[in-house]
């Protein structure tokens, strides 16, 4: 029941961010996607293609029994994906656009977690390497936290509304 249930979920969220990511690559039908025509075309190609090899590692390593371990770091981007949009739908004000970005992402941490099994038939990485990356991740997350803070203050959301009135 649990790898039914779990390939059930690994499918719905591939399926999705495969034709979620399509759009944004190709340029057609970006349409029905909120907030895009505030970001850069080559900032949404980016996303597109991070989302439909999100997608296609999510699953084709467990279907050709191969690089399994990709899984769970697939499971892990699309995540981080979804919480960069629900936090620019989060400073736009746009609260169901946030919610379902969030509800994404949570579903994404359970595929992962669901899956971190699979890390152990993974290639390691030295603590030589790893270091240097997470001193470079963890303030550049605070960074990114603070800054969203900062646009997201009851304050400064009443001097925008007033502006707009």
């Amino acid at each position: 029941m649990f790898d039914i249930t779990v390939w059930v979920a690994e499918g719905f969220v591939a399926l999705f961010f495969l034709a979620a990511g399509l759009p944004k690559v190709i340029g057609k039908g970006i349409d029905r996607w909120i907030g895009f025509d505030q970001v850069p075309r080559r900032l949404t190609i980016v996303i597109g293609l991070s989302e439909i090899a999100g997608a296609t590692a999510l699953v084709v390593p467990l279907l050709i029994n191969e690089l399994e371990w990709t899984t769970p770091l697939a499971a892990l981007g699309i995540g981080v994906v979804s919480l960069m949009a629900a936090g620019f739908h989060l400073r736009n004000r746009e609260w169901l656009a946030t919610l379902e970005t969030t509800l994404w992402a949570s579903l994404a941490a359970s595929i992962a977690v669901a899956r971190w099994g699979e890390l152990a038939t993974a290639p390691s990485i030295s603590k030589d390497v790893l270091v240097p990356i997470l001193l470079v991740l963890v303030p550049a997350t605070i960074t990114n936290l603070v800054f969203l803070t900062r646009a997201t203050t009851p304050d400064k959301l009443e001097g925008r509304t007033a502006a707009v009135n």
